[in-house]
């Protein structure tokens, strides 16, 4: 089976390569703006490129049967880049696999859909409304999703929660390197809210059944978390502890902190986007019943296991990523900014 994959350099596009490779009975290949750079480059067919470029994309593409669509703009792009990339690159990506008829295009949404909600758990039936330009790119991609659905199209929706592993980094990487350093380490709020993640593996998990369930199964919307986690702060101080200096997780009043980070956001020196910084002391958990129950998920990994699994891989590779410089990606860490003065008090 030919699986193709937008987005195939990236933090969930390498895992998923490596998923399929072990699962054998694939050949992949995928685009992505930025070079695939892994030992796997000689097991796919690769071209770098940019899935609003339709001439690209479609020659990329060609003989695919199974589309899996993880290209996206961050929230830390510019609000242009976000639409046109997250909106009109998967109009461009839905196009061109309805062209060459593939049996199945998997399209992989957000949880930051459903805005910042007044209750949970939340159902795949609750209210869309993004906030701010990436969760309104989200729910007019998941819109443009239904539109091809309708028109006769297998397009399975996976709305993740947001997810760790292997080669995560990004807002990850400045909790792990202040833990590796032996400092403690700042949570916005009292750390009592329960924030549901996902390990990468369970995800790519999830994208699998998608490809293997009957059409009528797939063919739906589902959210994908974590079935284990606790309290925020206990989550994280897992990391903390498991680094060995005996340091912890300190809370602050979310209300100033909040108030500080609005003023740096807009000096460019916060570290964080909106969408965390207004989020993090909130509960954060979806229902996975759906997928559970009709998709057959079963998700292996609790938070803590999410995050140590991406912690020791940060530690294994921690020379190597020392020498990166900050971006906007999950592939890279995130500039820490306003930060750098704040770590030397704790």
């Amino acid at each position: 089976m030919n699986v193709y994959i937008t987005g195939i350099s990236g933090f969930l596009g390498i895992n998923l390569v490596r998923y399929l490779l072990q699962e054998g009975g694939f050949r992949i290949s995928g685009i992505d703006l930025e070079p695939f750079n892994y030992p796997e480059m000689d097991q796919i067919d690769f071209t770098q490129g940019d899935i609003r470029n339709i001439e690209t994309l479609a020659r990329s593409m060609a003989g695919a049967d199974i589309v899996i669509h993880c290209a996206a703009a961050l929230p830390l792009y510019t609000p242009e880049e976000i639409f046109s990339t997250d909106v009109q690159g998967t109009r461009n990506v839905l196009n061109e696999a309805k062209k060459i008829g593939v049996k199945r295009m998997i399209h992989i949404s957000s949880t930051a859909v459903y805005g910042v909600p007044d209750h949970h758990p939340l159902y795949e039936h609750d209210p869309k409304i993004g906030v701010g330009p990436y969760g309104e790119a989200k729910v007019q991609a998941e819109e443009v999703c239904e539109e091809f659905r309708s028109g006769g199209m297998c397009v399975p929706v996976l709305r993740p929660k947001s997810f760790v592993g292997p080669e995560r980094l990004g807002v990850f990487a400045i909790m792990y390197e202040w833990a590796d350093e032996g400092k403690n380490f700042p949570m916005i709020g009292s750390g009592k809210n329960r924030y549901q993640l996902l390990d990468v593996e369970d995800l790519c998990r999830a994208i699998g059944l998608c490809i293997r369930q009957d059409r009528e199964i797939a063919n739906d919307t589902y959210n994908i978390g974590a079935a284990d986690y606790t309290t925020m702060r206990e989550d994280y101080q897992s990391v903390m502890d498991a680094a060995g200096h005996g340091k912890r997780i300190v809370t602050f009043p979310a209300g100033p902190v909040i108030f500080v980070l609005r003023i740096l956001e807009k000096l460019n020196l916060s570290p964080l986007y909106p969408w965390i910084y207004e989020t993090a002391a909130k509960d954060s958990f979806v229902s996975i019943e759906k997928a559970q129950q009709k998709l057959g998920y079963t998700p292996q990994f609790s938070n803590k296991q999410a995050m140590l699994r991406n912690f020791a891989w940060y530690q294994e590779n921690i020379e190597t990523l020392r020498n990166a410089e900050g971006g906007v990606t999950h592939r890279v860490p995130w500039k820490q900014k306003a930060l750098k003065v704040v770590k030397l008090f704790f």
